[in-house]
This record gives structure tokens, C-alpha cells and sequence, in this order.
């Protein structure tokens, strides 16, 4: 569902915006209460603010470790599959959070790909046809300070292959 609208509004919005604004209403992240505050024209680059609020402070008034994880866990996926395109399958495949210091203040993830990074992927899946790709992100105050590490593995593949694998599955 969210691709088809995605696809219809890309005629009339930019796909940062898109991004941006679709990630925002959306029921699902709404729930975890972070907010995107910034999506780059190519998406490589995208600020996440988790604000501490009465939805998410635990009982010793800070960020619940939960939210914060929410928050950040759909980014990198989502973020690699409109870099990469259709020819490629993308998913979440294991995620790992190790919380540093209690939040008790609002909170950032900057979530970023290089132009390297993606050309070295895309170089990988090609040779390899498919790859655990793994990328981190810290959870920071406003002046960088730590309260968690992020690591996110994401699969990728040439959607070709992957269909061919499902494929053999169903026959086994």
C-alpha cells in the first residue's frame, strides 16, 4: 500500500519530502514518536528526533529504551530500498542496541550513506548476488553525547536472484 501511494505522489512531491512527511503520519512510526526532521534531496542523509514526552518516559524519567529503538529500526531498510531501486530486495535482517547512558533529554539519530558506500553494495550484490550489509547508528544528544549504538544487518539482493531462490524454496 505504502508503495503504490508512493509511486502516485512522486509525481507531484519530491521523494524527500515524501519521505519525510510519509514516515511522519504514518500509524506505525507515529507510535514509536520519533519524527524525521530531515531527509536529504538524494537520501542519503535523514535526522530522526526522538523527543522525551510523557508517551515515552519510563519510570525513572528517561527516554524507554523501547522508543528509541522504534524509532530508529524501519530508517536504514527503507532508506536503502529508495536509494537502490527495484532491482534490489531489501530487508531488515537482525538488530542489536546497546544503551549507554539513561535519556533525559531529546534525542537524534543521524542516519547516513556515502556515495561510496552504496557504489560498494551495489558492486557486492552484484558479484555476490546477495549480502548482509551491516551499518550503525548512534542515538545522541543535541551535542553528541551517546545513549545508545544502533546496529542494524540489512540483506540485500538483485531482486532477479531472489525471486529465483524463492522460487527453488517452493519446489523443496
Amino acid at each position: 500500500m505504502y508503495k503504490i501511494a508512493f509511486e502516485f505522489l512522486k509525481r507531484f512531491f519530491s521523494e524527500a519530502a515524501l519521505f519525510k512527511h510519509g514516515f511522519n503520519i504514518s500509524p506505525m512510526y507515529r507510535r514509536s514518536v520519533g519524527r524525521i526532521v530531515f531527509v536529504s534531496n538524494d537520501l542519503h542523509e535523514v535526522l530522526v528526533k526522538i523527543p522525551l514526552n510523557y508517551k515515552n518516559r519510563n519510570y525513572v524519567g528517561a527516554i524507554f529504551g523501547g522508543s528509541m529503538f522504534s524509532a530508529t529500526d524501519p530508517i536504514y531498510m527503507i532508506q536503502l530500498m529508495n536509494i537502490l531501486g527495484d532491482d534490489y530486495v531489501v530487508w531488515d535482517k537482525a538488530a542489536e542496541i546497546k544503551y549507554k547512558r539513561p535519556a533525559r533529554e531529546n534525542t537524534f539519530a543521524k542516519f547516513t550513506f556515502s556515495e561510496g558506500e552504496i557504489n560498494q553494495i551495489k558492486e557486492d550484490v552484484f558479484t555476490q548476488k546477495e549480502i548482509d550489509f551491516e551499518k550503525q547508528v548512534n542515538i545522541t544528544s543535541e551535542s553528541g553525547v551517546v545513549f545508545a549504538e544502533v546496529v542494524k544487518t540489512i540483506y540485500i539482493s538483485q531482486k532477479s536472484y531472489y525471486k529465483e531462490k524463492m522460487k527453488l524454496r517452493k519446489t523443496n
